[in-house]
């Protein structure tokens, strides 16, 4: 049954579909393993055993009757404490919002219980969402699975830590800069960030409206695609069959994300890149001049927009917050609302010239992040490497969210380096094929 622990969803549910594995016995195994685990109150912020146990009850009398609702039914999956959850706390990783209990799920997690999928908990966070780096000295700080004293990535931290470590088969998270792909890349995980609008964020506690999506944390491609497929309502996930990168053109994106690389982000791209040529890719370098001045307007889109959402709460009690997540919101402040009309209409320009830039490649490609998991008793320390690093690590994932792209990161083999792959919006099903011939490259 440990096994269990290590094995893809997809294989999860799978072994249920064939009677191989009862649905009650795989989730009391996850659960035992939580509780047995010396890292799980840094993971999970609330478990739910009640739930997930009638959940996989009733999973295995479907698959014992014939009627699945889905390939991923009676498999256990954890969700980031953003995502409401009926009658069970859900803080966003904030003093702000301790106790708060929301009478109804949010759709997306109505969606995948109604494709049969078993929630077990609710997973640690960066606070409020506001943090790439995963720090969150108001809550807890969840692990990274290669660095005992690194960064988890955030903001998904523990949604990536409860699959690293064997805790969940998968992870539900939200991404509004890089919070999915981030985590997943530092965890030897694939991250999957949806297209802005593509899932429901109805019933999720929200950071910037305009940036934030919900996507999985997971051991494989096929995982996510089933994870997207669920999570949306849909038993039917994009087909990866027949996945190759024969013929497909890869434009490798030189401006920006490929400065100030540290060593081993910058050889494990590297060595990604020959694989790829390799199995077929085309590799192009190109430059998007347009692509700089979008993170000049960065400040303005997201700050503004987040201290405006946050502002009443956070100055009702501003004490209870990390100075450091604090600050970044406050910097909102100072933008008016010209400013931030200003720099969406200029953003919406160079996404069209973004647009006509890569439309002759299949995807762009580029490191998930430019540096490894920074320090954790540092980043406490050290108000300035905070920042530093901070903004760094969401440099390259953030080209998606500002260009409005679907997004995906997976492992190179390197420990706590992935790969980013980026598609034009709406293309999800795309994007997964890809990413499935590519991860069949890299494994």
């Amino acid at each position: 049954m440990q096994d269990w622990l290590k094995m893809t969803a997809a294989d999860l549910g799978r072994g249920i579909g064939m009677g191989e594995i009862d649905p009650v016995e795989l989730t009391q195994t996850y659960l035992e393993a939580i509780a047995a685990h010396p890292m799980q109150d840094r993971i999970y912020a609330r478990l739910t055993p009640e739930r997930a146990l009638a959940e996989a009850g009733a999973a295995r009398n479907r698959a014992k009757a014939g009627l699945r609702l889905s390939p991923l039914d009676g498999v256990p999956v954890s969700w980031k404490d953003l995502f409401d959850t009926a009658g069970i706390g859900t803080e966003a990783g904030s003093a702000l919002l301790k106790g708060r209990v929301p009478a109804h799920d949010a759709l997306v997690l109505k969606n995948a219980t109604a494709m049969g999928l078993v929630c077990l908990g609710k997973t640690h966070m960066s606070e409020l969402a506001f943090s790439g780096l995963g720090l969150n000295p108001i809550t807890a700080t969840s692990p990274n699975v290669n660095y005992p004293n690194g960064a988890p990535g955030g903001s998904s931290s523990g949604a990536a830590a409860s699959v690293a470590f064997g805790l969940a088969a998968a992870g539900i998270g939200s991404d509004t800069g890089g919070s999915v792909r981030i985590p997943s890349a530092w965890n030897d995980l694939v991250g999957l960030k949806t297209t802005s609008g593509r899932l429901s964020l109805e019933g999720v506690v929200p950071l910037c409206l305009k940036f934030d999506t919900v996507g999985p944390l997971a051991r494989s491609v096929e995982d996510a695609a089933l994870l997207f497929a669920a999570l949306d309502g849909s038993a039917h996930a994009p087909d990866l069959r027949g996945a190759t990168l024969e013929g497909k053109r890869l434009a490798v994106l030189k401006t920006v994300a490929l400065d100030d690389l540290r060593e081993a982000p910058e050889r494990a791209f590297s060595e990604a890149l020959t694989r790829l040529s390799m199995a077929g890719a085309e590799i192009v370098e190109i430059e998007v001049p347009e692509l700089a001045e979008a993170f000049t307007l960065t400040p303005v889109l997201y700050t503004g927009e987040a201290y405006g959402l946050w502002r009443d709460v956070i100055e009702a009690n501003p004490e209870a917050m990390f100075a450091e997540i604090r600050d970044r919101f406050r910097a909102g402040a100072k933008f008016s609302a010209p400013d931030y009309v200003a720099a969406w209409s200029r953003l919406t320009a160079i996404r069209l010239a973004w647009d006509e830039a890569v439309a002759s490649f299949d995807a762009v490609v580029c490191p998930t992040s430019p540096i490894l998991p920074p320090d954790l008793d540092r980043l406490e320390e050290d108000s300035d490497y905070y920042v530093t690093e901070n903004l760094l690590a969401l440099r390259n994932t953030r080209i998606g969210n500002l260009m409005g792209l679907c997004s995906v990161s997976l492992p190179t083999g390197t420990p706590s380096c992935g790969l980013q792959i980026l598609t034009p919006p709406e293309t999800e099903p795309a994007l997964l094929r890809l990413a499935a011939a590519v991860e069949a490259v890299l494994a």
